[in-house]
């Protein structure tokens, strides 16, 4: 995060080894978004990797680290949503879904 609170779009790509395009693609914004500061630090694209971190950042622990949270967010199919990913869900606007999901299952619900 920068001084300003905003997320670090460059720091972020470089720690998961992503170009800016494949960020916003996972993040499921437009891959031009992150070209400009105004469109970068605007609230949707804010917004949606914030959500995206905050999904990473919960489940790494049981994942193993940063590189495998961001492999299951990306590939891993959760039956509870129709076998759709938390990438997708994310990018349908159900990012909050994935939350209460994933804080489901480290309280010992079922998946």
């Amino acid at each position: 995060m920068d001084e300003r609170g905003a997320v670090k779009v460059d720091d972020v790509a470089e720690a998961f080894s992503m170009s800016k395009a494949q960020l916003a693609d996972t993040a499921g914004l437009a891959r031009e978004v992150f070209q400009k500061a105004s469109r970068r630090d605007g609230p949707k694209a804010q917004s949606r990797v914030r959500e995206m971190l905050e999904i990473i950042n919960l489940v790494q622990g049981w994942a193993g680290g940063a590189a495998q949270a961001m492999a299951w967010y990306r590939a891993e199919p959760i039956p509870a949503f129709g076998g759709r990913t938390a990438e997708a869900l994310v990018k349908s606007g159900d990012a909050t879904a994935v939350r209460d999901y994933v804080d489901h299952l480290a309280t010992g619900g079922y998946a």
